[in-house]
């Protein structure tokens, strides 16, 4: 990919070179649309924004005249920059016009300007005190107003409900396109960013949660622009790949993101005498209890007609703690490699011992006091001895067998 910074007008009582605002208009043959949306941007921002800005047309390989009515405005009107890139993707034309740009706040919108242009100092105003690190519109919160077709409608809702069901996204609209980030905060996340089209916003955006950034919302006036042409089919199925690759990059642990909060200085608060990483081991541990739970009450079950109580409860107890150690390493304890795999698995199962004395000396107890007693009663001491052998193997792990993760 090749990007070429074509000259920009004289400039008079806007002084593009020490901009506060960088904004973006990413287009793809749009020589239509491009003159009106970007006079009527420079417009706006002339007469109600209080700082110096920029309007950078980021051009990725239009086919049609987009480059030349570019050109022409940023001869004409004074601000206003031309980054031509000689490849296509939203994601990649604005990484390459913020990786470019000096100015403190970089901010995009479509080049429909679908949002009203009232919303852009509220949009940039948290940024520039400081007090957030990324700054979004919002078409579903309280307070916005679209108007928009049921079907559309319906596509974005339904994307932003399957974000907060599968990577647990806590802001609300993820597809506005109208966005800002902190200069000093897009040079920390833009290199992490993979995607070079649509997804490119919600990547950006989950990385910046999961940071710990703060993220500002603005309710917004949204009119939809029925000429566009997205392609929801192509997007939807590239936005699914992008949310399963980033799910994994979460689960694996494969995304710096302790690095990112150390750098951002967003470490997770700790209550008084509670370690930062407790509550969210906790979180951890207990799903991977909840599954080997499951799985040893299932293999119990099978195995006890034909084995006994004692030695199904043991064997399932034995296949289920070797596992139990393999995740919790993993996912709840983040230790990856191969390094002291065998020394964490041997420990385990001296964690598999204590809960075997547990649940044994329950099963004892239980016959000792009620030898003759309903497989149901059996089924509930085992699940009280295994919640009582979970507490202490998460302790005994968190303080001896992973005390170095």
């Amino acid at each position: 990919m090749t990007t070429t910074t074509l000259p920009r007008a004289a400039t008079t009582d806007v002084t593009a070179a020490s901009a506060v605002l960088d904004v973006v208009v990413p287009v793809y043959n749009e020589e239509r649309d491009l003159g009106p949306c970007v006079r009527r941007l420079h417009a706006h921002l002339s007469a109600t924004f209080p700082y110096p800005f920029r309007i950078t047309v980021a051009d990725n390989a239009s086919t049609d005249g987009t480059l030349a009515v570019a050109t022409t405005l940023a001869s004409e009107l004074a601000g206003v920059e031309v980054l031509h890139l000689t490849e296509k993707g939203r994601g990649r034309a604005l990484r390459a016009a913020w990786d470019a740009s000096d100015a403190p706040v970089l901010a995009y919108m479509d080049v429909d300007l679908s949002t009203d242009l009232n919303a852009v100092l509220p949009l940039v105003a948290p940024l520039l005190s400081g007090h957030s690190d990324v700054s979004i519109g919002t078409r579903l919160a309280r307070g916005s107003r679209v108007v928009r077709g049921a079907k559309r409608q319906f596509i974005s809702r339904s994307y932003n409900i399957l974000l907060r069901g599968t990577l647990q996204v806590g802001f609300s609209d993820a597809q506005c396109g109208f966005k800002a980030i902190r200069k000093d905060v897009a040079e920390q996340l833009l290199p992490l960013v993979e995607d070079t089209g649509w997804f490119f916003d919600t990547e950006l955006l989950v990385l910046a949660q999961r940071a710990g950034l703060r993220i500002h919302e603005v309710p917004v006036d949204w009119i939809d622009d029925p000429d566009s042409r997205v392609d929801i089919v192509a997007t939807a199925l590239a936005d699914l790949r992008g949310i399963a690759r980033l799910a994994r990059g979460l689960v694996d642990g494969s995304l710096p993101l302790q690095s990112l909060r150390s750098r951002f200085g967003r470490e997770p608060l700790a209550a008084a005498g509670v370690p930062a990483s407790m509550p969210s081991q906790l979180l951890r541990f207990a799903g991977v209890g909840v599954l080997s739970t499951v799985a040893y009450l299932l293999l119990f079950a099978l195995l006890r007609p034909a084995a006994g109580a004692q030695a199904a409860n043991f064997a399932a107890l034995l296949i289920t703690a070797v596992g139990n150690t393999a995740l919790n390493r993993r996912l709840t304890f983040a230790v990856r490699g191969t390094a002291h795999a065998g020394r964490h698995q041997a420990q385990g199962l001296l964690l598999f011992a204590l809960g075997l004395a547990l649940t044994s000396g329950s099963l004892v107890a239980l016959d000792a006091a009620a030898p003759v007693h309903p497989h149901l009663l059996e089924v509930a001491v085992l699940v009280l001895a295994n919640l009582a052998a979970t507490v202490l193997r998460f302790v005994l792990m968190r303080v001896w067998v992973f005390r170095k993760a």
